[in-house]
């Protein structure tokens, strides 16, 4: 009902929780903008958007588009119906509810507001729900558009600004949606490969107890899952160093569970590895990550058997992505 009053209004640089648009499309306008020779960023980080949205500022704000008074008195009795802590209910003054249907429509709402602010000082930006970047030319530029936009985000709309998240510097060095832009292409920023990394180190510790096929299944999810998000990444280099990564975790896994020495020789034979290799590493006293690059592994479990058993290859997903397959 209401969204469709506020999307003749809403910018074209605004892309979250809203129809037709994402994420993608967001990243992809602001790696136009680098290209364009806006390079430094003005990465804002809005301390806890959704917990802080001042109730009176929304109204306000709500009451200039929306001339139905039951509705609006609907709205904020859905603003302060209160929060869950422990077992009572306590009424809430300020923030919209999390995960509610009408929360990521009021956060556009209010932000909107923002939306205007830049665009009427002819500003490069993008927004994604309370995630915004602002591109300028120069360090210079970039600070002076830092001061004034905080100072309109904390007096205005009542938000306010975490200094020790918020920085000014080349676009190459800020997160956007989890991505970053260098040399004009889209790339993964280094936390967002790492936090990668931590949840696959998860899913292939060598005590959890589950199966191999639900440990497979698991991980099969998650990479898949995250490279339809971050397939986008137009950056080659790192791609066959994650699938290298994953498959010699998997090895030491299986290497782990194989625990006797008669086991992984008994494995090894089956697997093709020769007498004579299967007995030296089967004795072997080196660790389990160690012992998942040697050659006695990487006959037994190939890339091709890896792959049989069920484990998804990152480049292919990633030249899937990129329309190389």
């Amino acid at each position: 009902m209401l969204s469709p009053l506020y999307e003749v209004e809403f910018s074209a640089n605004s892309y979250g929780f809203r129809p037709g648009r994402n994420a993608h499309q967001a990243i992809k306008q602001v790696q136009q903008d680098v290209k364009q020779g806006y390079k430094f960023a003005v990465d804002m980080d809005l301390a806890k958007f959704f917990d802080t949205v001042d109730h009176d500022v929304l109204m306000g704000l709500l009451g200039r588009t929306i001339g139905d008074k039951v509705l609006l008195r609907l709205i904020g009795n859905y603003l302060r119906a209160g929060v869950l802590v422990g077992y009572r209910v306590e009424p809430s003054e300020v923030g919209t509810p999390q995960g509610g249907p009408l929360s990521p429509l009021l956060g556009n709402v209010m932000l909107h507001e923002l939306d205007k602010q830049l665009h009427s000082r002819g500003h490069r930006f993008a927004r994604y729900a309370d995630d915004v970047v602002i591109l300028v030319r120069s360090l210079r530029a970039g600070h002076r558009v830092m001061h004034s936009v905080k100072k309109f985000v904390e007096a205005k709309l009542k938000l306010r600004v975490n200094q020790a998240k918020s920085q000014v510097a080349p676009m190459g060095e800020c997160k956007f949606l989890g991505f970053t832009i260098k040399a004009g292409k889209i790339r993964w920023h280094k936390k967002t490969v790492e936090n990668f990394k931590s949840r696959v180190r998860g899913l292939t510790r060598k005590g959890w107890g589950v199966s191999m096929d639900h440990r497979l299944a698991e991980l099969r999810k998650h990479v898949q899952g995250w490279m339809q998000y971050y397939g986008i990444s137009q950056y080659w280099r790192p791609v066959p160093g994650l699938d290298e990564w994953i498959r010699r975790r998997m090895r030491s896994v299986y290497w782990k569970r194989w625990k006797r020495s008669r086991t992984k020789i008994r494995e090894l034979l089956r697997l093709g590895v020769n007498r004579r290799m299967a007995f030296r590493h089967g004795l072997s006293g080196k660790g389990n990550w160690r012992m998942a690059r040697s050659p006695a592994l990487r006959i037994a479990l190939t890339n091709e058997r890896l792959h049989e058993t069920g484990l998804v290859s990152v480049v292919a997903l990633w030249k899937k992505a990129q329309g190389y397959t």
